[in-house]
């Protein structure tokens, strides 16, 4: 096996948001592995550092939710994966105003701030990838998450307008759209669905998170990490705007 052998991301820098586990660590670790610099980009200190250290990148401490923060990422990332989230669940009578807000932040306008910065460089170069982690949620809603509903909607728009005004420049913009991924983020939810629905946490899984989807299983990190590599490789250049679920069959009902 050549070890010397040009890999498809060499030469590239990327910068992944919550970087320090599930959906974007896979990421982090996938384009690296690629050829790709990263900037693993995270509130949690200790885990993104060590990350950094493994794969060989750059950590950078940062709380999605405060702009000033956001503003000061790096704005030299080529490739740029908007991932980070985080869920509240509640009925909207009920849902705290104040958390509505931090998930939009978090969500939807560090993107925006990300890549209002980032894509002049990319359109200097006449390259770039952005690829937003969407959800099913972003084509499909559900009770309870207004603010992650909302936000992944928004998400959506965001990359579609970026796909349109960056394609003279060489920029393609699109969602990866997973169903319930193994990660901490869904099992912290698990607790918060089967006090919502009264029904116990044992039952969330199949009742609540596969009731939807054709393939009774959920999906690993890994398997969207790949796609999100795949939409920054050749064979993927003419796909933009688009939104492609992984879902196990979800968004087929």
């Amino acid at each position: 096996m050549d070890t010397t052998a040009p890999r498809p991301l060499d030469g590239r820098t990327a910068l992944v948001t919550g970087a320090a586990s599930g959906i974007g660590r896979a990421c982090a670790e996938a384009l690296a592995a690629a050829g790709a610099r990263v900037y693993v980009v995270d509130l949690a200190a200790a885990p993104a550092r060590e990350l950094a250290e493994l794969i060989g990148g750059e950590a950078h401490i940062a709380d999605l939710a405060d702009p000033a923060a956001v503003d000061a990422l790096p704005d030299d990332a080529d490739i740029v994966v908007n991932n980070a989230g985080l869920q509240h669940v509640a009925p909207l009578h009920e849902f705290p105003p104040e958390r509505f807000t931090q998930i939009q932040r978090v969500m939807v306008e560090a993107p925006f701030r990300i890549l209002r910065r980032t894509l002049p460089r990319m359109y200097q170069r006449n390259w770039g990838r952005v690829v937003n982690i969407s959800s099913v949620h972003g084509l499909r809603a559900s009770p309870y998450k207004a603010a992650y509903v909302t936000a992944k909607h928004g998400l959506e728009g965001l990359s579609k307008t970026v796909a349109l005004e960056g394609a003279p420049h060489g920029v393609t913009s699109n969602c990866v759209n997973p169903g319930y991924v193994r990660t901490a983020l869904v099992e912290r939810q698990i607790a918060d669905q089967a006090a919502t629905h009264g029904i116990p946490e044992s039952e969330v899984i199949e009742r609540i998170m596969l009731d939807r989807t054709a393939l009774k299983r959920l999906i690993e990190p890994e398997e969207v990490a790949q796609l999100a590599l795949w939409l920054c490789t050749p064979p993927a250049s003419y796909i933009t705007g688009a939104s492609l679920p992984v879902d196990g069959g979800w968004t087929a009902h």
